[in-house]
């Protein structure tokens, strides 16, 4: 589909790999440049950026902790100053370290909530910065259904996801008057790297959560993300689109 991305400009944090790294290629196919941002440049990370590059749009890669303020506002200037501006930011950078409440350790919990949370303000705080100065933009972030209706054994997992909905309501109230579209991703259960370490009776599960039988794969996250930074979206901000086969229902 031509979403009329053509030769605008992407970051993605969390971009090397599963989720992020299909909305990277996803964007890419619609034309977008591409940057990912991600902890290191790692075999994962090469193979995104050559699959970025052969859809002929540039592809670039920043080493950063989505947690370091002041590297994200560096991060998003310098791409906005190589590509001639920043159109789109979407925020999947995340991570999970599970456990009962009772037993979460304090380290648990800030790591989790300050890579979730607030990297996705860090990036979000930078990007929109830009955005309002230059009267348009996309910013889409990825949370998860466990942020919408919580999760046994994912209390800072489900905490840092579903602040993630409400700064995303916040800044979609805040940017829409410059014309900057803020919304939300939710996925359910998605076959990636970090769901296929999982014990086989958590996926079944999940599977038999859904109405439609199956986990989503990353390209249907992927899909809907582009379609919210298209200007066939430009009257949509606020929302929360969840991509789950029906498995919150």
């Amino acid at each position: 589909m031509d979403l009329g991305l053509k030769g605008r400009t992407a970051l993605v944090t969390g971009g090397a790999s599963g989720i992020g790294a299909a909305i990277a290629v996803e964007l890419a196919r619609e034309g977008c440049n591409v940057a990912i941002v991600d902890l290191k440049r790692d075999d994962k990370a090469e193979a995104v950026l050559a699959e970025l590059a052969a859809q002929g749009v540039r592809a670039s890669f920043c080493e950063a902790d989505v947690r370091d303020f002041a590297l994200a506002e560096r991060v998003v200037q310098s791409v906005a100053e190589a590509d001639g501006g920043l159109h789109v930011l979407v925020c999947c950078a995340g991570i999970t370290d599970d456990g009962l409440s009772w037993k979460l350790t304090e380290a648990q919990w800030d790591r989790v909530l300050d890579v979730n949370l607030k990297g996705c303000f860090a990036y979000c705080r930078a990007a929109g910065a830009l955005m309002k100065d230059a009267r348009g933009g996309r910013i889409v972030n990825i949370a998860s259904i466990n942020g919408l209706r919580g999760k046994f054994g994912q209390a800072n997992y489900a905490a840092s996801k579903g602040g993630m909905v409400a700064l995303s309501k916040t800044l979609a109230r805040e940017l829409g008057k410059f014309g900057v579209t803020v919304n939300v991703v939710a996925p359910g259960m998605v076959r990636t790297d970090m769901a296929g370490v999982l014990p086989p009776e958590v996926i079944e599960k999940a599977v038999d959560e859904t109405v439609l039988g199956r986990l989503a794969e990353p390209r249907d996250c992927a899909i809907v993300v582009a379609f919210l930074c298209s200007d066939a979206a430009r009257h949509v901000t606020g929302q929360v689109v969840q991509v789950d086969g029906g498995q919150y229902l």
